[in-house]
């Protein structure tokens, strides 16, 4: 019995490989001898810092370390046409907004594939960075565009502690260490240093925009780039994007029914990354 049992078995692990390899020689089929072009979509949703998303919470961050393999696999396809971006975010790190922003870029010249951006709700601050990652920027009517700047926050409690008889003791080996202890009072160096320092990341955003909107733009930089944000038509009227569209109208009116939109997803799954999970087809 057990003989039959192990025989059984083995028969059934011989039927599931050969079913997996079937799968895999279909798709590789599909891939050298289909004649129909695609566009791949990334969504890029969420607060953008570093960190990890969790299975067990439905906030999701973007940063590079979980984005790079969803960006690989964008520009992974044959007969490729453009990678498009859908973005819904109000922004966060601008380190990580600069690093995906260049290795989507990268990967658009490697390829020679364009990239298009279209905004859903929000592409503020670092999410309008992530969208002038495209050569061309869509977004709905009444989007939210712009807040192209850099903020600091923090608070005091000087003052509390003292009403509390609590005693602050910071000792630094430099004197600009402790900038912006929250138990001290503010100091004019801090707000120097912080400035600063906001100035410098400021300028990098103003650059990144003029280098990807060029002669598009159409407001002064005093308006444009002061923190102010807009509805989808008025950032149209400054330049900040190129028209009022979804991404569905887009490809429709671009490549009608002739074309594959490829829906990138991360996968955990060991089968489905195998059989190059990870991509729908609509």
């Amino acid at each position: 019995m057990s003989d039959m049992m192990g025989k059984a078995r083995v028969g059934l692990l011989g039927a599931v490989a050969a079913g997996v390899g079937g799968l895999i020689a279909l798709k590789q089929a599909q891939e050298h001898l289909g004649s129909t072009p695609r566009v791949s979509v990334i969504n890029l949703h969420g607060a953008i810092m570093a960190g990890k998303n969790s299975p067990l919470s439905s906030s999701k961050i973007i940063n590079l370390d979980e984005t790079r393999e969803l960006i690989d696999k964008a520009f992974a396809p044959k007969r490729l046409e453009a990678v498009l971006l859908n973005i819904n975010s109000p922004g966060g790190s601008g380190v990580q907004s600069d690093l995906i922003s260049s290795y989507i870029k990268e990967k658009s010249l490697k390829h020679g594939i364009p990239v298009i951006a279209f905004v859903e709700d929000t592409a503020a601050s670092g999410g309008y960075w992530l969208a002038c990652t495209g050569e061309q920027i869509f977004a709905n009517r009444c989007s939210l565009i712009g807040s192209i700047g850099a903020i600091s926050m923090s608070l005091g409690f000087h003052q509390l502690i003292k009403e509390w008889g609590i005693e602050s003791r910071v000792f630094t080996a430099g004197e600009n260490k402790a900038v912006l202890n929250p138990l001290t009072p503010l100091k004019e160096k801090d707000v120097e240093i912080i400035k600063g320092l906001l100035n410098n990341v400021h300028q990098h955003f103003i650059d990144h925009v003029k280098d990807s909107r060029k002669d598009k733009l159409k407001s002064s930089d005093d308006i444009l780039f002061s923190g102010e944000f807009w509805t989808g038509e008025l950032a149209l009227a400054h330049g900040l994007i190129d028209g009022i569209d979804s991404m569905e109208s887009y490809i429709a009116r671009k490549y009608g029914d002739n074309v594959n939109v490829i829906r990138i997803e991360s996968v955990d799954n060991p089968l489905q990354k195998l059989l190059g999970g990870g991509a729908q087809h609509w």
